[in-house]
């Protein structure tokens, strides 16, 4: 709103104010108002659960809050993008309400939730972008019928949800390895909106690549406390809204299947989790009994490796599929 009044002389400004208050506005935010949080009740069958026990969690309301109000107010967001910073928000909500809740929310009704948003957000895109996708950058669209795109694209939110979410249980794991993600996607829309590409306008590249910077500022606003030992936790109300944001980066490029390698960490470790489940509601017994998941607790329990360890290397496994895959697409 702001950088549409102050035009191209003021646009660059903004940009740098928009950067700066979303790292030092998250950090001077999250030390004012930690102790409003809701505190977490420790995670009975996690690996190290009990450490979590007393401290405040929910912080995701804080620096996803920053983010969506510095975007609204400091980028040149059009009404798609309104929407989905709409949609973070209210991903954002239901995630903090569940953190804040004595007693947490059951499957279905999370489920429920999940989809609504899931739903909206791919209706958006449809209205906006039509249902065709890519490949490779430079190679031509495929078109599918919008009714076919907007399940995929609902299952791929949906998923993308569920599996951040899962990875949020060591400190500093979540928000590192989305620093790996959300910096691979910045890539891809740098190069996507150049003229010679063509694949996305200049303008939206330049808008969702300042909104990415944006949110990982506040990421990293945010990962200022939590690194470990934490001193206070994203919760569902963070997890949730990274995993949407991902999501709707990997089809914004029109790209949705980089969702796969530049995610991948996250689709494993929380994914074999929710495969896990499924499973055993498939097959009504135990299944994948020696895999402890998520995968971070099994690296924790079984493989003996130390917060710090799990961190690191689940983030040098993520860099090391991105980085492989970046160069061979657009370099």
């Amino acid at each position: 709103m702001i950088y549409k009044l102050l035009g191209s002389t003021g646009s660059h400004y903004c940009l740098l104010a928009c950067f700066a208050l979303a790292f030092l506005g998250t950090i001077c935010l999250l030390s004012w108002l930690k102790n409003l949080l809701p505190v977490d009740g420790g995670k009975e069958f996690a690996v190290n659960g009990e450490k979590s026990k007393g401290k405040p969690r929910g912080a995701g309301i804080i620096f996803i809050l920053v983010f969506a109000i510095l975007s609204f107010l400091l980028l040149p967001a059009d009404n798609e993008a309104m929407i989905y910073l709409l949609m973070l928000v209210a991903a954002m909500l239901t995630g903090y309400l569940d953190d804040a809740s004595s007693k947490p929310w059951g499957r279905l009704k999370k489920g429920l939730l999940d989809f609504v948003i899931a739903g909206v957000c791919a209706g958006t895109y449809i209205n906006f972008n039509g249902s065709s996708f890519r490949l490779l950058p430079d190679g031509g669209t495929i078109e599918l019928h919008p009714v076919l795109f907007c399940a995929l694209a609902i299952i791929l939110i949906f998923a993308a949800i569920n599996v951040v979410n899962c990875t949020d249980g060591v400190d500093g794991l979540c928000g590192t390895i989305a620093l790996v993600s959300l910096l691979s996607f910045y890539v891809v829309f740098n190069y996507l909106g150049k003229e010679s590409v063509g694949v996305i306008s200049g303008s939206d590249a330049a808008l969702y690549g300042a909104m990415i910077i944006t949110f990982l500022l506040s990421l990293m606003g945010y990962l200022w406390f939590n690194a470990s030992p934490s001193r206070l936790m994203m919760g569902d109300a963070g997890s949730r809204a990274i995993g949407l944001f991902v999501a709707l980066l990997s089809l914004r490029c029109s790209m949705p299947f980089l969702f796969l390698p530049l995610c991948l960490v996250f689709i494993v470790d929380g994914g074999i989790g929710l495969v896990k489940i499924i499973l055993i509601k498939l097959f009504r017994r135990p299944m994948l009994k020696k895999i402890r998941t998520p995968l971070h607790d099994h690296a924790r329990k079984v493989k003996g490796w130390s917060d710090t360890q799990t961190v690191f290397r689940l983030a040098i496994i993520q860099v090391a599929v991105s980085i492989p895959v970046l160069c061979a697409l657009f370099m």
